[in-house]
């Protein structure tokens, strides 16, 4: 076990490493200047110059790459070129809450919806069920999010009034508030990405339920209720687990879209204006915290493997 955490380890940090490196290029090749935008178009050449001095944006890219690293060792992300000077760290600690809450909410709401409408279809394959099950996950899966956003805010929070139509409560908002207006989002992003979970669950169940100790178990006289439950669907876990957790680490980054629909101040949020401002710092920081989320998540579901199975061995 030791010796596999310690493999782990070091391809995480390989990882965070090609991540690192991959943000630096991309950042710096997209087209603008953050010092002219800073300044605005009525700033001169000098000025720009000056302030690009001051920031650092006149060293040699390599340079730039071997203190960004230096910086990143200390645990030193930089600091916002826009947002005041603020440590990207303390900016991101500050949007976290929003987005991790409505991580939470749309996994709960993803699992909800694609673990039994899987089951269901699994068990019914070719009946009327079934079809109609993989016909909405298709189009859950087809269906873009903004788009169903926009649909679900025009039907459930204008016409009818029973959520709000966009942001977080006000500042002194209490946390049942906050979370009302989490929860449409929450439903908009948790039905688009049940519909991998419903696939995948379906999918895993008929290839179990054509194995030989199934046939076995329903020839001693177990219902079909008690096969699936007891037999299939818990053989079925440890891959379901791996798409669940992909899809919690592809959540806790791939919120952008929703949070700007429903204008919710989180890190996707800030992740589409810091990339439109070319606020670097905050671009790198939030791609770097991002990645690590997802390497964690990763590990924490193969460990959670050996609660699931005791067959499995490290």
């Amino acid at each position: 076990m030791k010796s596999y955490l310690g493999k782990r380890f070091v391809g995480m940090v390989a990882v965070m490493f090609m991540v690192a490196t991959v943000t630096f290029v991309v950042i710096r090749v997209i087209p603008g200047d953050p010092a002219a935008l800073m300044l605005g178009p009525e700033a001169t050449a000098v000025d720009i110059e000056a302030l690009r001095s001051r920031l650092g944006l006149d060293l040699s890219l390599a340079t730039q790459y071997l203190t960004f690293l230096s910086d990143l060792l200390r645990g030193d992300l930089g600091n916002s070129i826009f947002l005041g000077g603020r440590p990207v760290l303390r900016i991101l600690a500050d949007r976290a809450e929003p987005t991790v809450c409505l991580t939470l909410i749309a996994i709960v709401v993803a699992m909800a919806v694609g673990i039994p409408s899987g089951i269901i279809s699994a068990s019914r394959r070719g009946s009327l069920a079934d079809q109609a099950t993989v016909s909405v996950a298709m189009g859950l899966a087809s269906a873009p999010s903004f788009w169903l956003g926009l649909a679900f805010m025009q039907f459930f929070s204008v016409r009818l009034g029973w959520f709000p139509t966009s942001g977080y409560g006000d500042p002194g908002a209490e946390f049942l508030e906050r979370m009302r207006h989490l929860a449409l989002p929450g439903l908009v992003l948790g039905l688009v990405n049940s519909a991998l979970i419903t696939r995948f669950t379906r999918t895993t169940l008929l290839d179990i339920l054509s194995d030989d100790y199934i046939r076995t178990a329903r020839a001693k006289g177990l219902g079909e209720w008690p096969v699936i439950m007891r037999h299939a669907f818990r053989n079925a876990l440890v891959p379901i687990l791996t798409v669940v957790g992909l899809t919690l680490a592809l959540l806790l980054g791939g919120a952008v879209v929703t949070e700007t629909v429903f204008n919710i101040p989180g890190v996707g949020n800030l992740v589409v204006s810091s990339v439109l401002r070319r606020d670097y710092p905050v671009i790198g920081g939030s791609l770097l915290v991002i990645a690590g989320v997802y390497v964690l998540v990763n590990l924490a579901v193969d460990l959670a493997y050996l609660l699931i199975d005791p067959r499995v061995k490290y």
